[in-house]
């Protein structure tokens, strides 16, 4: 595939996986104003980068670049999480601020290991 198609290819996924994250966060309630939605949609989404960086060389990089850089890196937000963390703390409410900044962070890096060795496995069972 050539770059420029590349480009144009990734970028449309992007667009999907924003409108996926939208789509989500959406379906998922807020819990007591907590945005549920949006960890849902990072822990799913770095759980799912993970297992795409544990497969490896059994991805072809086009592939790696369509669903990683451009599907994965739509859907999932930091940004959001931080604006929501901010939002929270406005509120005085310190403590969900707090869970929303430091959760999603643990339960978004134990996704993504789980993600890469659930990928490793899966990786080695199709050498």
């Amino acid at each position: 595939m050539s770059r420029p198609l590349l480009l144009l290819v990734v970028a449309l996924a992007g667009g999907a996986g924003a409108g996926l994250r939208y789509a989500l966060d959406r379906l998922v309630p807020s819990r007591g104003g907590f945005p549920l939605g949006v960890l849902v949609v990072n822990v799913s989404g770095s759980f799912a980068l993970g297992l795409l960086t544990g497969l490896g060389a059994v991805v072809a990089p086009e592939v790696a670049a369509v669903v990683g850089v451009g599907l994965l890196g739509g859907y999932t937000t930091f940004s959001t999480v931080s604006v929501e963390s901010v939002l929270l703390a406005e509120r005085r409410r310190w403590r969900d601020a707090a869970a929303n900044l430091v959760g999603t962070l643990l339960l978004a890096a134990a996704a993504a290991a789980a993600g890469v060795a659930l990928g490793g496995l899966l990786a080695n069972a199709f050498r």
